[in-house]
């Protein structure tokens, strides 16, 4: 159940080393560990210093951990012994897999704000880098096998991985630079934003101060994490603290916190109980421009290029989580990037003025992007992040801003002067939004007024958030649900499935006939909001998002025309049919039915256990009335 845990260490400021710990104490330490994982590693005499493109560094085989809670990363140190500006990776563990040199460097330049950030004291953030296409990946079995049963906007995607950040930069006169910088990141598949931030949040203070042997515990406890099963209430502990979780499931009802269910009763031995392990603030992340929340919230729906300047890398990782989660439970299948820098391995090809923006979602904090994204035809710039230049009045021509009074009247929400106003360019603290883009729908203004009362009465950020997710949720819903409707009458009618025949095919989805449908089910039906919402379909038939909706949407159903086919097959009397064929054909049979099976386990078709069980029954009797110099054969080919 392992998440990569790494940590890094940035331009240490004095320019003088900070020596990594001898690998004698750690190994000495590790020994036990060791016996009872069954890892036969012995401890060195001596250091075992390699190089590698001009960078020394340690090798040190690290203990494994399960890997169901996140991905495989290596037992590495790391120490670059250049000049203190540069970002060396220090210690990673566990022992899984090697990072790629690209991975690597991603991985330093993202995990430590800009030098222009001024981030002091402790931030925390988050970020997602593409996987190298080089790596070889083996815990796509492990993570399927939970990935079944969670949310489409839950699954893992195999191209990415996340990496979580505690980021620590204090003052220290000893050091040239006058600062200590360091970084505990850790490295997952799984989107679990809070859960992962209140981990770090566990490890990262006492980290820091005790070093490697506080890290080395903290793996053990996770360790001994039962795996992350979906529905189910987990109790994880880590570092004295025991922290109850639950995993939502696809058979959730949207909206709805299950955990909150489960809390009635006080546990003596519960430290922290997480509501949610994924969700994000919404209202302190839109409450500058709620104005504007449902434009924002078709730009994302659409896929179009967006681009939040901000001038931390916290604020610009909420910012872009929030906006991916705002149309939940519809999973945002476009690439998001919540922290981009100048040093990441796409940063050519997301900045390049040679084509269209891409449908992306970045967080920079850099002011280089003010001048290198400007062209970009959506824009959001956050805080005291100071334009470098005008917008390009030819491709945008709508400016909003909300001046935020103070930063902390901005993050508390009280008391906020929320109106659009017309933006001048010496701003340097307000909330500015540049797009030339007409929305499709009207502005709902009753949920305006819904959260402007909220303000007003200085209701609970959080009781915000609910309102905020509620309507959103809502919004997304009335949109999708014609979708689903007319996609499952694409499905054949269950009495074409034949046990003889291959499993029929879905008929193919056609616009114009899904458009003739809104006239009588269409989202006015469940939704007050009046507007374009034939264009604003039209504009999504084209999107990345509506594309891997509709992948997924029939892939589910291909498997449940496949489960289906079995279970019509089970229903049969196999072995009066093999009374009346050749043995080829019998034998053909049985060869088809295994493959079905192994099919049926390999995909995770939606099957009940029953007719699983019926096939295998079937099988068998078949394979026992044949002759036993066939059922020799049959009985070593496959599953049976």
């Amino acid at each position: 159940m392992a998440v990569g845990i790494l940590t890094l260490m940035s331009r240490l400021a004095g320019g003088g080393s900070c020596q990594p710990t001898k690998p004698d104490k750690l190994y000495a330490s590790k020994i036990g560990w060791w016996d009872r994982h069954r890892i036969d590693i012995p401890i060195p005499k001596e250091r075992n210093w390699k190089e590698e493109k001009g960078v020394r560094y340690q090798v040190i085989r690290n203990p494994g951990m399960p890997v169901a809670w996140g991905t495989e990363m290596p037992g590495l140190e790391l120490w670059r012994e250049e000049t203190s500006s540069e970002r060396r990776l220090q210690v990673i563990y566990p022992q899984h897999s090697k990072l790629t040199d690209k991975e690597k460097t991603n991985i330093c330049y993202l995990s430590f704000p800009d030098s222009n950030s001024g981030c002091l004291g402790d931030t925390q953030f988050c970020f997602r880098f593409r996987q190298s296409s080089g790596r070889r990946v083996s815990l796509h079995c492990l993570l399927d096998h939970y990935d079944k049963d969670l949310p489409v906007y839950l699954k893992k995607d195999p191209a990415y991985f996340y990496g979580y950040v505690y980021f620590r930069q204090v003052r220290d006169k000893s050091l040239k630079r006058g600062y200590f910088q360091k970084s505990l990141v850790l490295i997952s598949k799984l989107p679990y934003i809070h859960f992962f931030h209140t981990v770090l949040k566990q490890i990262a203070p006492e980290y820091f101060e005790k070093s490697e042997p506080y890290l080395e515990a903290a793996c053990n406890d996770v360790d001994r994490w039962p795996a992350p099963v979906p529905g189910k209430t987990l109790h994880l502990p880590i570092m004295g603290v025991v922290m109850k979780v639950r995993i939502p499931t696809c058979h959730d009802k949207p909206g709805t916190t299950q955990i909150a269910q489960l809390t009635q009763q006080a546990d003596t031995h519960i430290s922290v109980i997480l509501p949610t392990v994924h969700e994000v603030d919404l209202f302190r992340c839109f409450c500058p421009v709620f104005l504007h929340s449902q434009m924002l919230w078709e730009l994302v729906l659409l896929g179009e290029p967006l681009v939040v300047m901000a001038p931390s890398p916290s604020e610009s990782s909420e910012t872009v989580l929030a906006l991916v989660n705002c149309i939940s439970p519809l999973k945002y299948f476009s690439d998001f990037r919540p922290y981009f820098t100048i040093h990441d391995s796409e940063f050519k090809e997301y900045t390049t003025r040679t084509q269209a923006p891409p449908s992306v979602i970045l967080g920079v904090t850099n002011p280089f992007f003010a001048k290198t994204l400007q062209h970009w035809p959506h824009i959001i710039r956050i805080g005291d992040l100071k334009p470098a230049a005008s917008p390009d009045p030819k491709t945008r021509t709508t400016a909003f801003a909300v001046q935020a009074v103070t930063a902390v009247l901005l993050r508390s929400h009280v008391h906020l002067c929320l109106r659009p106003v017309v933006v001048t360019y010496a701003v340097t603290t307000w909330w500015q939004f540049y797009t030339s883009y007409k929305p499709y729908l009207n502005r709902d203004e009753e949920i305006i007024k819904q959260l402007q009362k909220g303000v007003q009465q200085k209701r609970p950020s959080e009781a915000q958030s609910v309102i905020l997710r509620r309507y959103f949720l809502e919004l997304t819903q009335s949109f999708i649900i014609p979708l689903e409707r007319y996609v499952a009458s694409l499905m054949p009618l269950q009495k074409s499935i034949s046990p003889w025949k291959s499993p029929p095919q879905l008929r193919q989805f056609l616009p114009e006939e899904f458009m003739k449908t809104l006239e009588k089910t269409g989202p006015q039906l469940t939704s007050r909001i009046k507007g374009d919402w034939i264009g604003l379909y039209r504009h999504f038939l084209k999107s990345p998002n509506f594309d891997g909706w509709f992948k997924t949407r029939r892939k589910e159903m291909t498997q449940k025309l496949e489960a289906l086919h079995l279970e019509v097959l089970c229903e049969e009397d196999l072995l009066l049919w093999t009374q009346k064929h050749t043995e080829v054909e019998t034998v053909d049979l049985v060869l088809k039915l295994k493959n079905k099976l192994l099919q049926a386990d390999r995909e995770h078709l939606p099957v009940k256990p029953d007719t699983m069980e019926k096939l295998r029954t079937h099988i068998d009797a078949i394979i026992l009335a044949l002759p036993e110099d066939l059922q020799g054969i049959l009985l070593k080919t496959g599953m049976t």
